[in-house]
């Protein structure tokens, strides 16, 4: 089985060596960033992709997007520090089939990429627990509201990125990118960029 780890943090892959030291039939492939991620899905086609939420470019939730547009029966399991059930309800939502947060058992991982592989889903009994009883928490969250696509372009913007790059970023036109970022304001109630931006980072997109 070769599982792909997408994480910008040597550590991380450092980490999951070790792990997986004593089981040969586990492969590491490795990449840093979100274009290195999906150079080296589309060259190996791992059967597994963990793939860090926080990465330096595009988020992982972007390349996840990307890999199962290539592929749409892509095994991902999303890897945060970030252990919000609104962002692991955002996970399954675009596709992935485990979420592990690093704050988390180590053994969470393991047991992830094992279930995955075998083509069943996989998420913490913490984090199943506060999806499963987070209506109050969804509704009360400002990122509730917004879709993946918009939540890429929330975080682009939260850390400087100008609309022309977040475009080129996400491959998207210049246009749609400012269409959305109205659509977030109107969607969140506030009226300038920097105010989306202050949310951003009040909510723990940043």
């Amino acid at each position: 089985m070769r599982v792909l780890i997408v994480d910008d943090h040597p550590i991380v892959a450092s980490g999951c060596r070790t792990v997986f030291a004593d089981e040969p039939e586990v492969v590491l492939l490795e990449a840093a960033d979100a274009e290195s991620g999906e150079r080296v899905f589309v060259a190996e086609r791992p059967d597994i992709c963990v793939i860090d939420i926080n990465l330096p470019t595009v988020s992982g939730f972007e390349l996840a997007r990307r890999i199962l547009a290539r592929a749409a029966s892509a095994r991902i399991i999303m890897f945060s520090m970030n252990d919000d059930p609104v962002f692991a309800a955002r996970a399954i939502e675009i596709g992935a089939k485990g979420y592990v947060a690093k704050t988390g058992d180590p053994q969470d991982l393991v047991e992830a990429i094992r279930e995955v592989g075998k083509g069943g889903v996989y998420l913490p009994s913490a984090i199943a627990r506060s999806i499963a009883f987070a209506g109050p928490i969804f509704a009360r969250s400002p990122l509730a509201k917004l879709t993946s696509r918009e939540m890429e372009i929330l975080r682009l913007l939260s850390a400087g990125k100008s609309l022309s790059e977040i475009a080129w970023l996400v491959h998207s036109s210049y246009k749609t990118v400012a269409n959305t970022s109205s659509i977030m304001r109107q969607k969140l109630g506030v009226r300038t960029s920097a105010e989306l931006v202050r949310l951003a980072i009040e909510s723990g997109v940043a």
